[in-house]
């Protein structure tokens, strides 16, 4: 399946739209739609609309969405500008729609994203047990550098039904 999307910047206008798709794609019985959900690692939501405005507000912090041709948004990324490089989060596609390309396109959206702003790294946390997803970084060029760190042991980031830790992995986009 190919779809045809747009990219752009994430507005404050579509926060309430982007919650509900952040949250039907990582948590809950939505999720189980899709093969990037964490409903057997976490309870509760994914993100909330305070914590998403907090976001775009940020200087450097840039929320890309993918919509398609009627303006629903699909999918969305996150990068947080570092010091030399951006931490990339929340890629995120509608669960009945993943594997149709989108999340290589955010991605790649990304990238260039980062490229224009001349940061040529970029790094990213993937909770230790997604094996398939962190395979999936892995076709596209990131590496695991091996460093861990330690899941947050907060309600607002969802609930553990396991004990959890990230390995973080990274590219350059030279």
């Amino acid at each position: 399946m190919n779809i045809d999307i747009n990219i752009s910047k994430v507005t404050a206008t579509d926060i309430t739209e982007l919650v509900q798709l952040v949250n039907s794609a990582y948590r809950g019985e939505s999720s189980k739609k899709g093969w990037t959900t964490e409903a057997d690692l976490l309870e509760g939501v994914r993100t909330d609309p305070n914590i998403l405005l907090d976001q775009i507000n940020q200087v450097d912090q840039t929320l890309l969405k993918a919509i398609d041709s009627s303006q629903k948004i699909l999918g969305c990324v996150s990068l947080l500008k570092k010091t030399n490089k951006f931490y990339l989060g929340m890629l995120t596609v509608q669960p009945d729609i993943q594997s149709s390309g989108i999340g290589k396109k955010l991605l790649m959206a990304a990238e260039d994203y980062a490229k224009s702003n001349h940061i040529y790294c970029i790094e990213m946390t993937v909770i230790s047990v997604r094996q398939e997803l962190i395979a999936w970084y892995q076709r596209r060029g990131y590496h695991l550098t091996g460093e861990k760190r330690a899941f947050p042991n907060d309600p607002k980031f969802g609930i553990k039904k396991q004990e959890l830790e990230f390995v973080v992995l990274e590219k350059n986009i030279a």
